[in-house]
């Protein structure tokens, strides 16, 4: 079984954030090595920051990845905007608990080298969140309603 160090940076104001002990559970569901993985919840202006200065994109998205090592020992930054996340929940008609399990799944399988920017790339990583996600117990985060 791999070995999980996790750390939880809870610098949003958003309320209604999950706790350390759920991010832990989807995080172990998600990896098959070693993991050393800081997770920080942040509000819009620094999600916008960190996304325009790495991605050159001018807007706060979901999540982002930032992986220092490859495997056998994976250690990285996961950053989640709440905001957006909350925002994307209700406009998707999602619980806010399973897209956040959703996001911390998507984002730990980015720091073990999946992508989606090629058709059968995001087809791998959807099948694989899918199948995660859904032993968690939530719904195929693909379907919206």
């Amino acid at each position: 079984m791999a070995l999980l160090k996790l750390a939880v940076q809870y610098v949003s104001s958003d309320s209604n954030l999950p706790k350390l002990s759920e991010f832990r559970q989807w995080a172990k569901a998600t990896i098959n090595v070693d993991t050393e993985v800081t997770i920080r919840l942040v509000d819009e202006e620094e999600g916008r920051h960190l996304n325009k200065t790495y991605r050159g994109k001018d807007y706060a998205t979901n999540v982002l990845t930032f992986p220092l090592t490859e495997a056998p020992h994976l250690i990285g930054d996961i950053v989640i905007c709440a905001s957006v996340v909350k925002s994307e929940a209700v406009g998707q008609n999602k619980p806010l608990e399973a897209h956040y399990a959703h996001l911390t799944v998507h984002g730990l399988l980015h720091l073990q080298g999946y992508d989606h920017e090629i058709e059968a790339q995001a087809e791998l990583m959807e099948s694989i969140e899918t199948a995660i996600i859904t032993k968690l117990g939530y719904a195929n985060p693909y379907l919206i309603t």
